[in-house]
């Protein structure tokens, strides 16, 4: 019996391990492709330490959302983002810079003014019984269709960026 404590203290170790060095990875690096790895490897420390506390749901939506998901889209989004010659020659200054800042006072003062204004209504009570059952049940039965036609969209979005990055690369090659 005293074996599987030392196996558990070792797994809880090494995940505790996992989640600092890619943390410190992502902080540290020079390079935006590992600092996202870092981004991945944390994620993953965080979802085995979902595992060892005996929540398994919540580590494998750990590792499906921000494993799977959301490193691809910020992969994407450095594959996609401007090079830093790009951003050097896209410099704001001057004239911009003005509007901009003014264009972001108006914005933020209107959204100070509009919830300052608003009459907030208290929430109405709990209806629903909210447990796993009942929104897995959902999910599957009730809200299908809304989470097929989000994929559609999110693999549309992820297709257009791919042929739009790729348009771009074929410019500078000719």
């Amino acid at each position: 019996m005293i074996f599987y404590r030392y196996i558990a203290e070792f797994m809880f170790f090494f995940f505790i391990f996992l989640t600092f060095a890619g943390a410190l990875l992502a902080v540290r690096t020079r390079l935006l492709m590992h600092a996202l790895l870092g981004l991945a490897v944390s994620f993953l420390g965080v979802a085995g330490l979902y595992f060892y506390l005996g929540s398994l749901f919540l580590s494998m939506m750990q590792i499906l959302i921000y494993v799977g998901a959301i490193c691809i889209v910020i992969a994407f989004g450095i594959m996609v983002g401007y090079t830093p010659e790009q951003l050097k020659e896209k410099k704001i200054a001057g004239k911009n810079l003005l509007l901009g800042v003014s264009a972001a006072v108006v914005v933020f003062s209107l959204l100070f003014v509009a919830i300052w204004r608003t009459v907030w209504v208290p929430a109405v009570t709990r209806v629903g019984d909210f447990s796993l059952a009942w929104l897995g049940q959902n999910l599957l039965y009730n809200y299908c269709l809304a989470f097929e036609l989000i994929s559609v969209v999110l693999l549309a979005a992820i297709v257009g960026a791919i042929i739009l990055a790729g348009e771009g690369r074929e410019e500078k090659v000719r």
